[in-house]
């Protein structure tokens, strides 16, 4: 017997997730899964990432516990408004070997067909990772030749002294960081540099 998980989702505080809930259930008992457990985010936009709905962030995590078979939601837009989103979400069920069911569009991965839609969609994932990879690189492309420096701007001289009398003075290395403004492993890195120094002189 599958191990169904139930994902739920409205928009607005007002709204109910009760049909969303009863019409999956009959689904889950039509077609012999256990309900293993049930995620529910209430009052969340499904623009809203990953880090803004709680409960679609722990059906993510639970999935590749593998704490279930497969997930189940009433429809696509229950699950996310952005195709981005979306996509990346088929694309990690797919590496996990978790099966999906969409009741209003009739996508069933337990099936056949609705493995070859699976695969579909992990094509279509990566062709989206290539898309993307290849704007970056244009875009750094275009940034170099336009002589834009890239990384992350160099530490000032004047902040160098500034770490390098608070350690001769005998200051922690996290108060230098915060009195300077500088995180505490780029603090570890100019006075390793600076002993470096040290030593080869």
């Amino acid at each position: 017997m599958k191990r169904a998980a139930i994902y739920l989702r409205v928009s607005t505080k007002d709204q109910t997730t009760e049909n969303q809930h009863r019409e999956l259930q009959d689904c889950a008992k039509n077609a012999g899964w256990e309900i293993v457990a049930i995620y529910e985010d209430h009052g969340v936009s499904g623009s809203k990432g990953r880090d803004q709905r709680p409960e679609y962030d722990r059906l993510l995590k639970d999935a590749t516990r593998r704490k279930f078979d497969v997930v189940m939601a009433w429809s696509v837009d229950r699950l996310g408004r952005s195709l981005t989103d979306l996509i990346s979400f088929l694309d990690e069920l797919h590496g996990l070997d978790v099966d999906l069911f969409l009741h209003k569009q009739g996508i069933d991965t337990t099936t056949a067909a609705g493995k070859a839609l699976f695969g579909m969609m992990g094509v279509f994932a990566e062709f989206e990772r290539a898309m993307i990879q290849d704007r970056v690189k244009a875009g750094l492309d275009r940034a170099r030749a336009n002589g834009t420096t890239l990384g992350r701007p160099p530490v000032s001289n004047k902040k160098k002294l500034a770490v390098l009398t608070g350690k001769a003075n005998g200051d922690s290395l996290r108060k230098i960081a915060k009195d300077v403004g500088l995180s505490l492993g780029k603090v570890h890195g100019i006075i390793k540099a600076e002993q470096e120094l040290e030593t080869a002189t």
